[in-house]
């Protein structure tokens, strides 16, 4: 009997035009909705890794299942769903014989969210997001998901390592919330014989209204959601067979905005079965579209109306770094600096080895010579240490001749324009003399060391304002430490 019901259920499934989908990277998860049951597939594991191998290995199920080693993207499937209303949201994936009768898929899942419009698979891969529910165990059913599993009446449990239960716990949802479900054959499987399962979705609030539970307007975005992608990643392809028209395709028009400024700069025709897909190549951003014209004209045109906007970053590049106020000014009495990039891409900065962070912006920097690094946070690449200069003169200076610190002068004085350094003791008798060329002052007078004092000086240099070398004058004081 288990037999003859999957041949009808795969047969029945096709005709009616519930076809069989496949998205094996996050980037273009599968926009969908609870109205209908999904026909999914896995086969293979797409085009770039969704996840940070250092990360997963310390993100709970993903890599520690009932089993020591779990195969997080042999075979998987992406989709992504946004909330319609509030409630308990739960699915079912049920595992489907590939070929013949036999069932040799065994499905595991992760689901990731809420997000909100600006959701973003770099934060699933870098493991600033984590699954909230997942589930990577040895399955005894051919089904696993969140809420009750139909087949044995198993009530979802909380992941726990090796508890072998199949099925976690419900969601609980607000309208407007994203959220992405990765469906993971455990079986390897790469013979070309993709390996079908049933996605179905549960709860209370898609019994409710299955038509409002999840919003379906998301899945009339078929392209599906914005992609950030970095130069040089494997191409992607855009296709219209996500499409709520399904297979029922004359033909697709596609077309493309590069500058996202509301003017299509080109159309062209697509590939495969009738046009239904197109191929993005590093590094041609630019918001995507695809207008398809059914078989059966009803209803005559499908259009994702927003398009799909896809954005290539490279690796950071420095454009130059802003000194906001240096301690040669007498307010505020320390280095500020911006960090400026030439992108546009979302970045970190981290200086002189320290902690990254979001601010751009560095406060009381030393002065001198100093390094900045910066990161690409949608994952495009680092940079390695850049230097950059800060003038400015140092609180102290310990002339104890160890190499460190043993002389004082004006850091970067030689970049100024005729600089000159006047040191005086607390009594004001003039101690040294200094400019571009001079090594720094070594806390003697006459060749007699000073003691450990507050020493004043004077700093005139000229500084071109509006093409006029403007005079520049500072007076404050500095430690002498021994």
């Amino acid at each position: 009997m288990r037999t003859l019901f999957y041949a009808v259920c795969c047969l029945v499934l096709f005709s009616t035009g519930i076809y069989a989908q496949n998205s094996a990277d996050c980037r273009t998860a599968i926009p969908v909705c609870a109205d209908t049951p999904i026909m999914g597939l896995t086969d293979g594991s797409g085009d770039i890794d969704d996840f940070d191998p250092d990360v997963i290995r310390q993100s709970g199920c993903l890599e520690k299942g009932s089993v020591g080693s779990a195969n997080i993207e042999h075979n998987t499937s992406w989709y992504v769903f946004r909330a319609g209303t509030g409630g308990q949201v739960g699915f079912d994936i049920e595992a489907l014989p590939a070929s013949g009768t036999t069932i040799t898929a065994e499905y595991d899942f992760a689901v990731y969210g809420p997000f909100d419009e600006n959701a973003s698979c770099a934060d699933i891969s870098s493991g600033n997001a984590l699954p909230i529910r997942c589930n990577y165990e040895v399955n005894s059913t051919r089904f696993t998901g969140l809420g009750v599993n139909p087949e044995n009446g198993q009530v979802g449990e909380p992941s726990l390592t090796q508890n072998l239960n199949t099925y976690d716990e419900y969601l609980d949802v607000l309208p407007g919330e994203i959220y992405y479900i990765l469906i993971n054959n455990y079986n390897t499987n790469f013979d070309d014989d993709p390996e079908p399962f049933m996605l179905t979705f549960t709860g209370s609030s898609v019994d409710a209204d299955q038509n409002s539970a999840l919003d379906c307007t998301l899945r009339d975005e078929f392209l599906g959601l914005d992609i950030i992608a970095c130069e040089g990643d494997p191409d992607i392809t855009l296709s219209a067979l996500n499409s709520p028209a399904g297979s029922d395709i004359a033909s697709v028009e596609w077309s493309v905005d590069y500058e996202d400024d509301g003017i299509v700069d080109a159309a062209f025709a697509g590939s495969g079965p009738f046009g239904a897909e197109y191929i993005v190549s590093s590094p041609n951003s630019g918001r995507y579209f695809a207008v398809i014209t059914t078989a059966s004209g009803t209803p005559p045109t499908v259009a994702d109306v927003g398009g799909i906007l896809i954005t290539f970053y490279g690796i950071p590049i420095l454009d130059h770094v802003e000194i906001l106020e240096t301690n040669l000014s007498i307010n505020p009495d320390m280095n500020n600096i911006e960090i400026i990039v030439d992108g546009d891409s979302d970045y970190e900065y981290a200086i002189n080895g320290g902690q990254f962070q979001d601010d751009p912006i560095f406060r009381d920097v030393p002065p001198g010579m100093n390094s900045v690094i910066i990161n690409d946070k949608n994952g495009c690449g680092i940079t390695e240490p850049i230097d950059f200069l800060v003038v400015g003169y140092p609180k102290f200076f310990t002339p104890n001749t160890d190499g460190i610190n043993d002389t004082w002068n004006i850091l970067g004085i030689e970049t100024l324009t005729n600089p000159e350094v006047y040191i005086f003791d607390r009594f004001g008798k003039l101690l040294a003399l200094l400019d571009a060329n001079s090594v720094g002052w070594d806390g003697t007078y006459n060749g007699r060391p000073m003691p450990s004092s507050d020493y004043w000086f004077r700093f005139e240099y000229e500084e071109l304002t509006d093409g006029v070398l403007v005079a520049k004058t500072r007076k404050t004081h500095f430690s002498l430490k021994r």
